[in-house]
């Protein structure tokens, strides 16, 4: 997978800034040192959706609240999502955060862009799964958005058996090991809509790095 600098520098707050020739060389050295350490891998599953009054229940699971409710309304189906791009990437973060602070920002950035991209690719490949059953798939929406608890990560771990499958587990805080790691629910739906939350001025997820600018 070959790191996007302009990712990049969308995770270090450079929104439409260009780097000077100092950053630049240091972008492109994180990323090559991200790229050769991570090891990326992903599990997915389908469950049959069912809405509660202040509920939705995904197969075994019941998620309390309004957001991912709202989030996959109308939806009979979704997918549990976990991906990781494994525990060399923490090491690499740990081992610079005592060394050299400005590329330990660097490459938290490139590891982030990392983990997003793979998730995107791995989407992809469901989105085309789905398409033969002439489904569509709603955007992901992670345990910590909005008023989805952030404690349903053991839920969605335990459901698709993800520390013996791809090696992701949590902390007693419910922080994911390794930490650039994802869980996510996608909804699918025969809806061709985009983005079935409003776009991004009804999304509650105010610190999401994909937010569009003048929407804060």
């Amino acid at each position: 997978m070959k790191l996007q600098e302009s990712e990049i520098l969308r995770y270090l707050g450079y929104r439409g800034k260009q780097p000077d020739a100092a950053l630049h060389k240091m972008i492109l050295s994180c990323a090559e040192e991200v790229e050769r350490v991570a090891t990326p891998r992903s599990v997915y599953r389908l469950f049959p959706v069912t809405f509660g009054e202040n509920c939705v229940q995904l197969g075994n699971i019941t998620v309390e609240g309004h957001d991912l409710r709202q989030h996959i309304r109308g939806c009979k189906e979704a997918v549990l999502f976990a991906a990781t791009i494994g525990i060399q990437a923490d090491i690499l973060l740990e081992r610079y955060s005592h060394m050299d602070m400005s590329r330990a920002a660097v490459l938290q950035a490139a590891a982030a862009a990392m983990m997003e991209s793979y998730c995107d690719e791995e989407e992809k490949k469901i989105r085309e799964q789905v398409a033969d059953r002439g489904l569509f798939l709603r955007p992901r929406y992670s345990p910590g958005y909005g008023d989805f608890p952030i404690q349903l990560q053991k839920d969605i771990l335990n459901a698709l058996d993800c520390p013996k499958r791809i090696g992701l587990s949590m902390t007693e805080s419910y922080m994911l090991v390794p930490t650039k790691s994802v869980t996510a629910v996608i909804g699918l739906t025969s809806d061709p809509t985009g983005c079935h939350i409003a776009k991004c001025m009804g999304c509650s997820n105010k610190n999401c790095p994909f937010r569009k600018e003048g929407n804060e």
